[in-house]
């Protein structure tokens, strides 16, 4: 399992017609019912991990964790930028907001363009907490798949961002998770 994952080719912009190529089809029908399925019971998977994960925090919703882990990863943002992102309504964004402000794990302050609006930011004590949630994950993913290779988590990865990717396009472009698009 030591080899370099396959390098993947992106597709050029636009369609196979537009292109003027043979449609290639995509993946067939039981494959594509197969995938989801498969990425349904991740989600149900990680999901399950995250519900027993967070029965020691109380007053802070597991949706409300990952906005502060996406939060100090893109850096001060405004409130509708997150919903834009997380594509949620704004009222999920400021029930979350309020929930990590209340546990002291964010800091706002005005917009400096806009004295109305609001910016947050991850507090000193967010920043720790993050750090704790980050080795609990990191535990469970190695105990999970500890006979995985990097190598192998590595290629699955660039798979699903792959993935992604086109998912995100053929939904018309919703923002990306990752801050490339």
């Amino acid at each position: 399992m030591g080899e370099q994952p396959e390098t993947l080719e992106r597709p050029a912009v636009g369609t196979e017609a537009d292109l003027g190529v043979e449609p290639r089809g995509g993946p067939s029908d039981n494959a594509s019912m197969e995938l989801m399925r498969q990425l349904r019971a991740s989600a149900q998977l990680q999901h399950g991990w995250i519900a027993q994960a967070w029965n020691a925090e109380p007053g802070i919703h597991p949706a409300a964790g990952m906005l502060l882990a996406e939060l100090a990863h893109r850096g001060e943002s405004r409130p509708s930028e997150l919903a834009k992102r997380r594509m949620v309504d704004l009222s999920v964004i400021s029930r979350q907001i309020s929930q990590l402000a209340a546990a002291g794990l964010i800091e706002r302050r005005p917009a400096p363009e806009d004295g109305r609006a609001a910016l947050i930011r991850v507090s000193e004590q967010g920043e720790a907490q993050l750090e704790r949630w980050r080795g609990l994950y990191i535990a469970f993913v190695k105990r999970a798949l500890g006979n995985w290779s990097d190598d192998d988590v590595d290629a699955l990865t660039r798979r699903l961002e792959l993935m992604n990717e086109d998912l995100r396009d053929a939904l018309g472009g919703c923002p990306a998770q990752d801050g490339k698009k």
